[in-house]
């Protein structure tokens, strides 16, 4: 057998799969892999790409409401992948400092826990008993002068 059949075996396998590589890693060896094959179609390099993805990654793309890449672009693919792979590594780090912070209770001289302090809130504002409307209804009995703008004669002051 010569190696572009063994190349072609591995692609229709699932040990070229990512598993527990970075996307970054993941890429750098599948597209050797196409290369070696001799794979240019580009629906064939999504579908392969996709099918090797993290589920959650593969799933994350597939569902994206906007910008999602066609499965005729395998760079847009190959792009968005880095970018949930960076994500979901920054939010991995984060977590494992938040839950790595040793919690330190506060210590007491006796064995009760410490009581609890009560707390005094401000009396609440009493509401309005009657609301007034926003928008108020004109007063009857003061008619608006309509034609105070055509007035020669200034008023005085």
């Amino acid at each position: 057998m010569n190696a572009e059949a063994d190349v072609i075996n591995t692609l229709a396998g699932t040990s070229y799969h990512q598993g527990g590589q970075t996307v970054d890693e993941y890429l750098d060896s599948f597209q050797t892999l196409v290369s070696d094959a001799g794979y240019t179609n580009p629906r064939t390099l999504v579908v392969k790409f996709r099918q090797g993805l993290k589920l959650g990654i593969q799933n994350q793309i597939a569902t994206m409401p906007y910008g999602r890449p066609t499965n005729t672009n395998p760079d847009a693919w190959y792009r968005v992948a880095r970018k949930i792979d960076q994500v979901h590594l920054a939010n991995e780090i984060f977590q494992s400092v938040l839950h790595s912070a040793p919690f330190a209770p506060l210590k007491t001289a006796s064995a009760q826990p410490p009581p609890l302090s009560i707390v005094r809130l401000p009396p609440a504002l009493p509401l309005p008993v009657t609301l007034k409307p926003l928008l108020s209804t004109p007063s009857v009995g003061i008619p608006m002068d309509v034609n105070a703008s055509r007035r020669t004669k200034s008023l005085p002051p």
